[in-house]
């Protein structure tokens, strides 16, 4: 096992080594084989790396415009902690735009290190000059009030067809979100950095000249 002095030394390790692959890669030798995100959950800007502890947010669909349309968004926002990635469930609607700039200035003031959303978002091009990293499946400029609200925050949910717990470790990067269960986030980060390091001495072996099943063989990268 792999000893960090802190979650933040842990995330930022993972973000500097490790891919998406990589990751998913281990969770399936570990046995959990669904943990992959769908394609369509993608980085709004290219570069984009988000690693963090999920903190799971739920929306529903309205077709009213109430007093205070904003509460629960807000309210979980306002909720998020050092080191969290936010984990947006809309049950892949449509309709409304749940994210934002303002959104994304709050999240990182509190210290939240990207968001991951199964839905659409917007102020893309002030995301990307924040170098925040958002992660959705499109982009929709209409305002949530009236179309959706937040009902639950803190809970498990569904984002991507994966099941997402709080504190379960979200990594995204240009090929995809993986999920992490936080039970197996010491054995999977541990494999994870063992891993990249041989997939590195492998592409080594391989630049100069090596048989692609003799590099495998000597390193055991699979």
């Amino acid at each position: 096992m792999v000893d960090f002095t802190s979650e933040q030394q842990m995330f930022d390790t993972m973000q500097d080594k490790l891919r998406a692959a990589v990751i998913s890669d281990v969770v399936d030798r570990l046995g959990a084989r669904e943990q992959a995100m769908r394609a369509d959950i993608c980085p709004v800007y290219p570069g984009a790396i988000v690693v963090g502890r999920a903190y799971p947010i739920i929306t529903a669909d309205v077709f009213e415009l109430s007093d205070d349309p904003y509460r629960g968004e807000i309210e979980a926002v306002d909720s998020l902690r050092s080191n969290d990635v936010i984990v947006v469930c809309t049950n892949r609607s449509t309709r409304t735009c749940i994210w934002g700039e303002l959104l994304s200035t709050a999240a990182r003031a509190r210290g939240a290190r990207g968001a991951v959303i199964d839905g659409y978002t917007r102020d893309v091009a002030q995301i990307t000059a924040m170098n925040f990293p958002v992660f959705a499946t499109g982009r929709k400029l209409v305002d949530s009030a009236g179309r959706s609200r937040v009902i639950d925050h803190g809970c498990p949910v569904i984002c991507g067809d994966v099941l997402v717990n709080p504190g379960d470790i979200v990594f995204g990067d240009m090929d995809g979100v993986v999920v992490i269960p936080k039970e197996l986030e010491q054995k999977a980060i541990s494999l994870a950095l063992e891993k990249a390091g041989k997939e590195d001495l492998v592409r080594d072996e391989l630049l100069r000249g090596a048989m692609l099943r003799d590099a495998y063989a000597k390193y055991k990268v699979l």
